[in-house]
């Protein structure tokens, strides 16, 4: 039996829904900003444009769900559930007119001088027609390019004057988003990142954000009350002394793992490796939670009180598919239990098979 990992990727409609249902949708509208910010803008500036990129980012994805399959080319060999060129041109073309571009003094458009030949020779020339046309379908205005030719070649078309007449504070929110994104992030920048998209605006702040709050920003499609379940389920585990690290690389994952006798500085892939649980949520899966059971065996007394749906599942049990010979399903992760109101059934149950999972850790 092949073991190859089959990918069958999304409509880019489903994949455009995925993702608007990501971006935060209470930001604040106070908060004080990292000093690096100071050269840019005022500070009610930039968070009145962070809110205006924001809604842009709404505007954007509704015109993706209607008409993005005009657009979007599908791969052939897709990597991923989600893997669409275009999107990656979007989202990196607007992270470097962002960061490159002088923010005018009325703080209403972008001059931008300059594209890295990185950025400029992974957008193909086709899908960097495409990019373009669909910004402006989305309201920019690019002036001294002709969005109507066969063959737009970026570099003999600048400087390039870059604006957004249905709401000017837009640029200055693109403007301090993309910085943050090119000089701020902790985490590694891949090519295919969506950060941008996703209006990851938390680096701007100058205090870190608690990862209660991020966790409660991207619940928030949830019903309420199982909003309520997983924010209880991260309180009580951290309150324990559990360690919560944010994972993003295409899916999101808030992992938990005891980490508290390490003696080395771990990466958030070395806790998502440790970790006992998570919090996950993916173009696969939606929103679930993964436990990983590694001492089923100490309290099988235990599990046979569980229902039975969930004993099936702990004894079935999680591992690399490829091993059973099988083809990847991501088996690696642990056993799926997805975040909708039919966990209430279980919600207690779940918060035992943990404790009996982490008996080490202190209990309130």
């Amino acid at each position: 039996m092949s073991t190859h990992h089959k990918v069958t990727l999304k409509p880019i409609s489903e994949v455009a829904e995925f993702m608007k249902n990501l971006i935060p949708a209470n930001i604040p509208e106070a908060y004080a900003l990292n000093p690096v910010f100071n050269n840019i803008a005022s500070e009610e500036s930039i968070r009145i444009g962070v809110i205006a990129f924001r809604d842009f980012l709404y505007l954007f994805f509704d015109r993706l769900i209607l008409d993005g399959y005009l657009y979007a080319t599908p791969p052939n060999k897709p990597s991923s559930m989600t893997d669409y060129p275009f999107l990656d041109g979007i989202s990196n073309l607007l992270a470097e007119i962002g960061y490159n571009g002088v923010l005018a003094e009325s703080g209403d458009s972008l001059l931008v001088t300059q594209i890295s030949s990185q950025t400029a020779s992974k957008i193909t020339g086709s899908n960097m027609i495409k990019c373009l046309r669909f910004l402006a379908i989305c309201g920019f205005v690019f002036s001294n390019i002709d969005l109507d030719s066969k063959n737009i070649k970026i570099f003999e078309s600048l400087p390039l004057e870059v604006s957004y007449p249905n709401n000017p504070s837009m640029i200055t929110g693109l403007k301090a988003l993309s910085v943050a994104n090119m000089e701020l992030r902790t985490t590694r920048r891949f090519w295919n990142d969506h950060n941008l998209l996703l209006c990851d605006y938390r680096p701007i702040k100058a205090e870190p954000t608690e990862t209660h709050d991020i966790l409660k920003d991207y619940l928030h499609p949830l019903p309420d009350k199982v909003q309520e379940f997983a924010l209880k389920l991260h309180q009580r585990y951290t309150n324990m002394g559990m360690t919560c690290s944010i994972r993003i690389l295409g899916d999101i994952n808030f992992a938990y793992a005891d980490i508290s006798k390490s003696k080395k500085a771990l990466s958030p892939t070395d806790i998502y490796a440790l970790s006992v649980w998570q919090i996950s949520i993916s173009m696969k899966n939606g929103y679930c939670i993964f436990v990983r059971p590694k001492k089923a065996n100490k309290y099988t007394e235990v599990i046979e009180k569980f229902p039975l749906v969930l004993q099936e599942k702990i004894t079935t049990g999680y591992g690399c598919d490829r091993k059973r010979g099988e083809p990847c399903q991501g088996g690696c992760q642990g056993i799926s239990i997805p975040l909708n109101n039919s966990i209430f059934d279980i919600a207690k149950d779940i918060e035992i098979w943990i404790d009996n999972e982490t008996p080490n850790l202190r209990r309130k």
